[in-house]
């Protein structure tokens, strides 16, 4: 796969986790940032975002904000 794949997120966040879930159920590799302990990453975040509402999903360029299943499958070209 040659899609660059990171994920913002926080411990207590249900959707955080299941799109963790979902990357690992599809053999998708990324790289994950608790935002709640890393106040560097946090910041990051809200850069990009404006909020700090999460997850925050990157893929390649792209921002995704909240967990859609259906769309990430389609960003990442694989099925739901």
């Amino acid at each position: 796969m040659d899609k660059h794949v990171t994920i913002y997120s926080t411990p207590t966040c249900h959707f955080c986790k299941m799109a963790k879930d979902f990357f690992t159920e599809k053999n998708v590799p990324f790289t994950a940032y608790d935002v709640a302990a890393d106040a560097a990453k946090r910041a990051e975040m809200i850069g990009l975002t404006g909020q700090l509402g999460v997850p925050v999903i990157v893929i390649n360029d792209e921002i995704l904000v909240g967990f859609d299943r259906e769309k990430l499958a389609a960003k990442l070209g694989i099925q739901a």
